[in-house]
């Protein structure tokens, strides 16, 4: 990392957890809306979506792990997070079936 000082490099690492963060906080809103709608969670357009997304933050943690930005413990309970309130969605619709 040359010409890059720690400061900067600190503020690197700030921001590629914010944007993570911001990213899970998307898909969060969208397992929040399935629960309010109470509607199947096997919806394959909902699943498909919700699939995408999480695919799609699993790679960008996984960069970002590897770039050194953030450590392989936080990149996992963030998909830890999600993917618990992803089985209250299925827990619920269970119990409502």
């Amino acid at each position: 990392m040359e010409g890059i000082v720690l400061s900067d490099y600190n503020l690197i690492e700030k921001k590629a957890l914010q944007l993570l963060l911001t990213d899970s906080e998307k898909i969060q809103k969208l397992i929040q809306v399935q629960m309010a709608n109470l509607t199947m969670p096997q919806c394959p357009l909902y699943e498909e979506v919700l699939d995408t997304q999480m695919f799609g933050l699993s790679r960008q943690i996984d960069f970002a792990v590897r770039l050194g930005v953030i450590t392989e413990a936080v990149g996992r309970k963030i998909l830890d997070d999600l993917e618990a309130e992803l089985s209250l969605v299925y827990d619920k619709f269970s119990q409502e079936s």
